[in-house]
Formats: structure tokens, sequence, C-alpha cells
């Protein structure tokens, strides 16, 4: 035991002085294993900080109550929740689930225990005035200097309200409302004026726009004043406070949940009951994948596999570095064979050298970890929208975090180890290399996963529809191409003869060396396979999503609608489109409004109606027609017979689908709307000249060629007999309709009729916004000073620009590209400087015999390319494998769904699942071309074209 401990002791410290002494080689390898433990280190650090505990959680949410109480608004009906009152259903809902929820509300003041002190807190949305015009912000209703809602909201400046005429802000309003301590406040509609008179935040929503008043202070007056002006009326959310002697235990939690009350009680949350205790854990048909075990497993696998994969990479471009490491020292190790030493005692000098410096990265990774993530700390909070509840240290993880990297220097110093081992003490001692052979075995073995990882991809993607089993066909597939790495280095040699010296040079030294070669090749090839799976997966989506795009206007239109408030916004946001962007044709639209002009299209308010089109009951799909007991009307057809109905007319989408925010999709306009919606048909301007309703759905027009556009008043009446399948009361205005032929998109406009039209029928018309026609697509600046202007309107304006489909995944692709770029040169690089170190007899020799200077700067730039093509070549045909085996799973299951609607009478006028598969070009030809040029281009840069003198050594 104290020899093995004295061996290795000495060995340690024979490595440490190696590290010293090659301090580039060392840094090198260093850097490499310290970098992924600062980011790991980091985000573990970041992600405890910011995960709460329980007691810092309820802080932030019930202050210091002991109970949130909320209404489920089930009529008072009995319910079951979950410990943490986050989810809940009615006691007979899991029995009996297709029985309705009971509704209505619950007066949660009778539910609260006596002897309690109660605080309310409100929450609603109001537009308030700024420095720059209107903003639409929450609204709290909130006293929060009590000292039962205290740790809820944290005061950073100035105070609490005090008064009913004063209110706190958070920081990020007063930032994009321009205001400060002391400015005033009111809202749109609204007569009342409040003063700032604090600044506070919310822990965990440092990004909420919210202001803070008393409790009846805001809401309540300002409800009642926009339903008076037809404004639509803020949705406000009540919840109850509770602080009682003795906390909320789960008894008294399910006693209230009896009254139709849902609990968040301190004293439950912080001692959980068993799940056995708890009856809505204990319904058949409870929980969901996201909260079962498979959910962690499958988490702790990604993270495996990440892990893995990195460790991976890492052992494969720091292994030549130990290897070179190792063979420059093979002189020294040759001396401690001769005085005695075994082989155990070269293979643990060299793995010290691995111990050595992964344990110095896990020291350097860690302890800059902690300095960066501590004093990035309020950079951090504000990136991630929350306030850390402390900076958490976790030993035990970091500890975990720096023994990987320990164990990654282990690991690449490996193979070194026991190749350094069987070297003869003769060799080492006079230099020679000897005959090395190549692996027979390890080529087998990496064609046979290849062929297996394909079987299991090929499964994966034509019979199973799961992805996991794709993916891992792939990996092994991968990892089988890693290790016939060094067999394919050597038919890359071949291609020598064919060459220039230089090159020639560069690419037999390749081959001789395969100890460095193939690593760094293996390295490229696992990022560029990786790169190119992603590419070959995003570009092939990007396919299949511009094919299915639906845009929402003709290529270049523009349209601005402002619905609410009676089209109050609609001129100043008619003007500032016409102001700011190169329109062309500019078509004014009105839209039918029915009761006060100042309603919204959707009828909510005192006063306000809706209008709507008549669907005559001929048109009506038989698939989706009404039943006057409710039962599925689909039911009673054959599954052939829905095939068939889907194929019907009246069962096709409607053309006229789309972004337009009115109930019944009718305009009024004249016949510069149709120019800008592209409608082809000279019949249809001449219809709307002539008086006639211009349609664009077949099933609004009758038999008769007519189109009822129905006018309701009561809107809650006729809410009501909709939902019992009886006849909508209100009036019906009947039109005579021209049909628009061969119209394939509408953009949300179901008909048009002109002005003169609507005043003749006696409707009253509102105005709603505009469309325009543009000569060329906005700028960025031109966009950027729109929404400027529109935000100063401070009402919902809804802009729309249709600039054709835009891939979300071109940045994804940029960066996957550099990163296989970055990861290409790195590990080219790599292998390059190992190569020069390696190789440095041979230049020396090629200058004796009379090469030029400028051959080493060539040598090193072709060793370089030379390294980045072989990882680039191989990992560009590695990476379509798993990219292809998705598309085909991702085809049969879309083929499955789009039979499954047919079966069900949906579907019959979409076109068959459009699944390509597209292989990524121009990534492909930057990696296949840029980066093994860009690579070979900088080594020959940064390489000295004489070397430095060097002294004989000495035998």
């Amino acid at each position: 035991m104290t020899a093995w401990f004295h061996s290795w002791r000495a060995a340690v410290r024979i490595a440490r002085r190696d590290a010293w002494r090659s301090k580039g080689r060392s840094f090198l390898v260093l850097a490499m294993i310290a970098l992924p433990i600062l980011g790991v280190s980091a985000f573990d650090l970041t992600f405890r900080s910011s995960e709460l505990t329980a007691a810092q959680q309820l802080e932030r949410t019930i202050g210091a109550a002991d109970a949130r109480l909320i209404d489920a608004h089930v009529g008072g009906a009995p319910l079951l929740q979950d410990p943490k009152g986050e989810q809940y259903v009615p006691a007979a809902g899991l029995d009996s689930p297709d029985k309705p929820w009971p509704e209505g509300d619950t007066d949660v003041t009778k539910a609260v225990p006596a002897g309690s002190t109660v605080l309310t807190d409100s929450t609603g949305s109001a537009k308030l005035t700024t420095a720059h015009g209107l903003l639409r912000a929450d609204v709290r209703e909130l006293k929060a200097a009590d000292s039962v809602a205290r740790g809820i909201m944290r005061l950073r400046e100035g105070r609490f309200p005090e008064k009913n005429d004063e209110i706190a802000a958070t920081t990020r309003f007063l930032e994009s409302s321009g205001l400060s301590i002391g400015s005033t406040v009111t809202a749109r509609g609204f007569d009342r004026t409040y003063v700032i008179s604090g600044e506070y935040e919310l822990p965990s929503d440092l990004t909420a726009e919210q202001v803070n008043a008393l409790p009846g202070a805001f809401l309540a007056p300002y409800a009642k004043a926009v339903e008076k002006a037809g404004m639509q009326k803020p949705d406000v959310s009540l919840s109850y406070l509770v602080k009682k002697p003795g906390g909320f235990t789960w008894n008294t939690v399910q006693a209230i949940n009896a009254k139709g009350v849902v609990v968040t009680s301190r004293a439950v949350i912080l001692d959980p009951p068993a799940d056995s205790e708890v009856p809505l854990f204990q319904k058949e048909g409870w929980g969901s994948y996201e909260t079962s075990g498979a959910a962690d497993a499958a988490a702790l696998a990604a993270v495996g596999t990440v892990v893995g994969l990195a460790m991976l990479e890492i052992c494969l471009l720091a292994g030549p570095a130990f290897a070179v490491g190792a063979r420059r020292s093979r002189r020294q190790l040759g001396l401690v064979g001769a005085n005695g030493g075994d082989r155990s005692h070269i293979r643990a000098i060299v793995l010290s050298g691995g111990l050595v410096i992964g344990a110095a990265a896990a020291v350097v990774g860690t302890v800059l970890a902690l300095i960066l993530t501590f004093a990035l700390r309020p950079l951090l909070e504000e990136y991630m929208g929350r306030r850390f509840g402390g900076f958490t240290v976790r030993p035990a993880e970091l500890l975990a975090i720096a023994a990987i990297a320990v164990l990654t220097g282990l690991l690449a110093a490996i193979v070194p180890a026991v190749t350094a081992s069987r070297q003869t003490v003769l060799a080492s001692l006079t230099g020679r290399r000897g005959v090395r052979r190549s692996s027979r075995v390890l080529p087998l073995v990496g064609l046979g996963a290849v062929l297996l990882g394909g079987v299991i991809a090929l499964y994966g993607s034509v019979v199973s529809d799961q992805f996991v089993i794709v993916a891992g066909g792939s990996a092994i597939a991968e990892l089988g191409v890693v290790a016939m790495t060094p067999a394919l280095v050597g038919l890359f040699g071949r291609t020598g003869r064919w060459l220039p010296l230089s090159p020639r040079l560069a690419l037999r030294d390749a081959v001789r060396n395969r100890g460095r070669t193939a690593p760094a090749v293996a390295a490229v090839l696992a990022a560029v396979a990786g790169t190119v799976a992603v590419s070959t997966y995003a570009v092939s989506r990007d396919a299949q999503d511009r094919a299915g795009y639906e845009a929402s206007l003709p290529y270049g239109a523009v349209a601005v609608l402002a619905p609410e408030e009676g089209g109050r916004d609609a001129a100043p946001a008619r003007e500032a489109v016409q102001r700011t962007l190169p329109v062309d044709l500019r078509a004014d639209v009105s839209r039918i409004a029915v009761g006060k002009a100042s309603c919204a299209p959707w009828g909510e308010g005192a006063g306000c109606g809706r209008s709507d089109i008549v669907i005559p009951p001929a048109n009506e799909c038989p698939l989706w027609a009404p039943t006057p007991d409710g039962s599925d009307p689909s039911e009673k057809f054959t599954k052939e017979q829905r095939r068939a109905l889907a194929k019907d007319w009246r069962c096709q989408s409607d053309p006229s689908s789309g972004f337009l925010p009115l109930p019944d999709g009718i305009l009024v306009a004249d016949a510069s709307l149709l120019t800008v919606l592209g409608v082809d048909d000279p019949g249809a301007a001449r219809a709307l000249a002539d008086g006639k309703y211009v349609s664009f759905s077949r099933t609004q027009v009758d038999r008769t060629g007519k189109v009822g556009v129905k006018l309701i008043t009561d809107v809650d009446a006729a809410n009501k007999a909709a939902e019992q399948r009886k006849p909508v009361p209100g009036e019906v205005k009947s039109f005579t309709a021209y049909q628009v032929r061969d119209v394939t998109r509408s953009y949300g406009v179901r008909g048009v009729i002109s002005p003169a039209t609507a005043k003749a029928a006696g409707l009253t018309t509102a105005p709603l916004g505009a469309f325009y026609t543009t000569d060329h697509l906005p700028s960025t600046e031109q966009r950027q000073k729109l929404d400027s202007e529109i935000a100063k309107l401070g009402g919902t304006v809804n802009l729309t620009i249709e600039e054709g489909f835009v891939s979300d995944n071109s940045i994804v692709l940029l960066t996957l590209t550099l990163f296989a770029g970055l990861v290409t040169i790195g590990a080219a690089g790599i292998a390059t400087g190992l190569a020069q170190a390696d190789a440095e007899a041979d230049l020396k020799t090629l200058a004796a015999v009379g090469a030029p200077p400028r051959v080493r700067r060539t040598l090193s730039g072709f060793q370089c390319g030379v390294v980045a093509a072989m990882g680039v070549v191989l990992g560009s045909a590695a990476g379509v494998l798993p990219a292809i085996g998705l598309r085909l799973t991702e085809e049969r299951e879309q083929i499955r769904f789009y039979q499954e609607a047919l079966d069900n009478g949906w579907g019959g006028n979409e076109n068959p699942p459009y699944v390509p598969i597209v292989v990524p070009w121009e990534t492909l030809g930057a990696l296949l071309v840029a980066v093994p040029l860009g690579a070979a281009l900088l080594a020959a840069l940064v390489t000295r074209s004489r070397g430095a003198l060097a002294r004989r050594a000495a035998h």
C-alpha cells in the first residue's frame, strides 16, 4: 500500500513538472476542460439560486398570510384540489367526465373561518396615460403596506398608497411610461387622477407593468365609467389573503373545498400530506406524463446524454495533446524504465498528466463560475425577470461537476498512457517510433455499429413512431463512424499521390500519425454531424411550413384596424400608416355597428350588439349541423359516408377564414378594397357599384342568390338561445349577392358592401381602419417609427404587414454553422499545433535539404485543412441519417392523423401531408468549402516561416 502511494505520488510530481514545463499545451487542454466546467457550474449556481424554497415562494405569493382563498366558479359545488392549490376539479368531475362542470360564483367570505384577518387582492387592467400616450397595464388593488401582504411587493423608493387618489408603480412601468414618483396618472375613459407615491417591484416578475392602488380605489369606479361609455369592462380576478390563528391544516382546506373554494395554504405546502390522503390523487385517470416519474427519467436521460457527448468531444480533442506530450517526454519515460520502472509506472505518469490538468481545470472552472455568477447576479436576475432567493451554493453538485473534469482528463489520457507503456526502453531512449500497426478489430466493430444503428434508425422511421428509437440508432451509427475514423483516415491517404508536395506531405503525416489525427477528425465529425442533422431537419421543416403557410394578406399588403371604442383610433391610425410606410393604394373600411357607435364589434357592454351572417339550412354541413339533443351529428354516418361528405363543398373550409377581428367578417368599403385583396374579378367591382353584396363564401348565399345579415341587439339572449339550439333573435337584412368565382383566399373578409348600400339598408357603420398596397416592403426603421406612433394612440390597434413566409430557423442555422465551424477550426488547429510540435525534426530536415522557408507555413496550412476536410466530409455523411429518419417518422404520423380526420369527416379539403426532405446545401457548402479553407488559411497565417534553431539533442 505504501509503495503504491509513493509511486503515484512520484508520478503526479513528474506530471506536474511536465505540465508546467509545456505551458502552451497544458493551457490548451486545461481551457478545453475548464470551459465546459465553467458553463455547467455557472448554470448550476444560477439555477439553484433562482430556485425558490417553498417558504420563499409563499412569501412572494401570499406574503405573511396563512392562506389565499379563491373562488373556483363552480357555484359552490364541492371540489377536490391538490395540496398546492394549483389544480382542482369538481368532486363529481372525474367520476362523470361527460357531465358539464357546474358554473356560478361563490361568496368566498362565507368560507373564511371566524376570527381571521382578511385582505382582498384584486387584479385587472386599464389603459393608463403616460408621457408618450397610453399604456395598457395591470392594476392591482392590495393594501401592500399591511403586514399580512409583506413580501409580495418590494418597495424600492417612496411609499405604498395611503389614500384613494394615490398609486404605486413597478419599475418597469415607470421606465416604459416615462413617469416618475410625483407624476399624475389617469385612465382612458376615466375622469379620476392618481398621484404616483412610490416605486416597487414584484420579485418573481421584474418585467411586470403594474400599478398598485388601495382596495376599491380604482377597478370598481373604472369599470362603471367604461361600461357607461360603451367600452369593454376589464376582467377582474379577486382573491382573499387570510391570516388565522393556527393556520390552515389539510383538514381545514378540505372543509373549505366543500364550499367550492380553492385554498393555497402555507402549512399544507410546507408540510404536504401523503398522496394517499389527497382524494384528488386517488381518482382514476388523474395525472399526466409531466407529473409522472417517466418525465424525470427522460430529463435525466437527456442530461446524461448531453454530458456524455460533451465528455466524448473533450476526450477526442484532448487525447492527442496527451499523446504528443507523452511522445515529447518519451526519453524521460525511457529513463524511468531504465531505472527499474515497469509499464504500470509509465501508465501512472501519463495518467497523472490527465489527473493534474483535470484537477486544475476543475478548480479553475469552479472558481471562475463562483466569481462570475456572483458578479453578474444583477444582470442574470434582469435577464431571467425574477430575483434570486439567495446566492445558493450546493457543494455536492459543484464537486460532482468538478469530478467530471477530473474524469474527463483521465479518460483523455488513457489511450496515450497505454500506448506509451507499450514502448520499449530502447525505443524510448533512442527516439525511434518503430512500426505501428493500426487495429484491425476497431474498424470492424465500427462497421458493425454503423449497420446496427442504421437498422435501428430505419426501424424507428418506417415501423415505429418513436423518435427515441431513431435518435438512438443514429447515435450508435455515429459512434460506429467514429470508431472507423482511423481506417477512413488511411483511405483518405491514398489520394495523396495526385497532390502537390505540401498537401501530399500534410496528408501522409496525418495518416502516419493517426493517434493524433483520428481523434481530431472524430471531434470534427461529431460536431459537423450534429449540425448537419439539425440543419437538414430544420430546412426540411421550413419547406413544409412554407408550403402550408397561410398569408394574412397579399404579399406586401398592409392592414391597420381599430375595432374598439367605435373606431376612435381608426382615423389617426390610417394617417400614421400613410405618413410612415411606402403605400401605393389605400382602401378605407368600416364595419356594421349594432347599438351604440362606441361599442366593440363583438357586442360586449350595455346597449351593444353585434351582426352575423345567416347560413341557410341547406348550406350547412351535415357533419356539423346542430342536433336537437346536442349529440354529435357525425355519429349517424358510416366511415365511408364521412369520407364522402368531407369532400362536399359545404364541409370544406371557408376560403374567407383569416385574421379579421369581426364576428360577421363584413366590411363596408368601395372597389379599391377588392384591388388590395387581389380579387381579379371585374364583375365584383361592378356588383359593388350596383349595390350588391360581394360574397367570398358560397355557404352564405341561399338558392335565390340572397345573403342575410342578422342584427343582434341582445347578445346575452342570443348566446343563451345558441346554447339551447334555438333560433337567435334579431332583425335580418337581406342583400342580393354576387359570388366571387375562383377565390382561394379572402383573408378573413366574408363579404363586402359599399357605404351607399349600407346606408340604403338602414345600417349604422363605424370606422374600422384601412387596407393598403405598398411599393415595396417597409424597412425596419419605418416599422419602428410606425409602431411608435401607433403606441402613442394607446388603443387596441391591429397592424398587419404581410411579408410572406419568414423562417424562424435562419438564426438557428447560422448559429449551428458557426458552432460547427469553430469546433472544426479549433480541432484542426489543435491537431496542427500538435503535428508541428511532433514533426519539428521533419521540418528541420526539409530546411536542411533546401526547402524554402514558406514550406513551413504552407505545410501547416495544409495540415490544418486536411484534418478539417476529413472531419467535415465524414460528419456531413453521418449527419443526414438521423434527419431523414425523423422526417420519415413524422410523415407516417401525419398521414395517420390525416386518415383519421378523413374517417371522422374532417380534412377532406386538405391535401395529403407534405413532409419533404431537403438537403441544406448552403450549410453544407459553408462546411465543406469555407470551413476547411478558412482553417487552412488561419493556420498558415499564424505559423512562422522560420523555426527557431535547436541544439543537438544530448543522448
